[in-house]
């Protein structure tokens, strides 16, 4: 809870909810279960705003960092020294595609634009993969002491995502994404036979659903609403 950098688990205190064990026990299947349109708004909601919200203002990041940690700072607690650089020349880089977009929109029409370019498309599978990747209700989340590096490399699980399509179009970026956390610098492509051997080594801490992805975005919303205030 304390060293993870993004999709942070609200606590119930966050989020206002008593104890269980205050006057009356809380239905909370009534509470987040019965309200498919809500959760569907919801879901609409994050695909759409949550991937620049943790960028611009850490939205579901790490609430120790300070107010207006965010992703374009060079100075900025989320990068070291040796890092600031290339944030500089990431920034640069953002604004031309800016400029190269708006002159796309005056040229060619705004809904042309969106046709073609496929950073929206993108940028939905990017916040959906990785949303899925690091939430889900067997997933554990460590407080304090209880947490390590192994410990918290293993809090994530890998998925059958979008099937074959996922495998050919994304390099198989949800399907052994568990190895990425143990070897962030390793290249995809050996992300199969990596994995073999990461599953050998762990065995029941290694995680994986073949649950379809839309499937699992709604169970896992539902599902996934709070973390208790204290416990390891």
């Amino acid at each position: 809870m304390e060293r993870d950098e993004v999709y942070i688990p609200k606590t119930r205190e966050d989020l206002r909810i008593a104890d269980g064990d205050l006057v009356r026990e809380i239905d909370y299947e009534e509470i987040f279960g019965d309200t498919p349109i809500y959760t569907l708004y919801m879901l609409i909601r994050q695909q759409l705003l949550a991937f620049p919200a943790y960028l611009l203002f850490n939205v579901s990041g790490q609430k120790n960092y300070p107010k207006w940690t965010n992703h374009f700072d060079p100075n900025s607690i989320l990068f070291t020294h040796g890092q600031r650089r290339a944030v500089i020349i990431s920034n640069i880089g953002i604004a031309a595609m800016v400029w190269a977009v708006s002159q796309a929109c005056s040229t060619y029409g705004i809904a042309n634009v969106i046709k073609y370019y496929g950073k929206l498309n993108s940028e939905r599978i990017v916040v959906m993969i990785t949303y899925l990747h690091h939430t889900d209700p067997i997933l554990p989340h460590y407080r304090g002491k209880e947490w390590n590096f192994q410990r918290g490399a293993a809090a994530t699980i890998d998925r059958n995502f979008l099937g074959w399509q996922g495998r050919f179009f994304l390099h198989d970026v949800a399907h052994y994404h568990v190895i990425h956390h143990f070897f962030p610098k390793m290249p995809f492509y050996h992300g199969r036979e990596a994995t073999q051997h990461l599953k050998a080594f762990i065995g029941d801490h290694y995680v994986y659903s073949d649950k379809p992805a839309f499937q699992a975005l709604w169970e896992v919303y539902n599902k996934c609403q709070f973390v208790e205030n204290t416990g390891s």
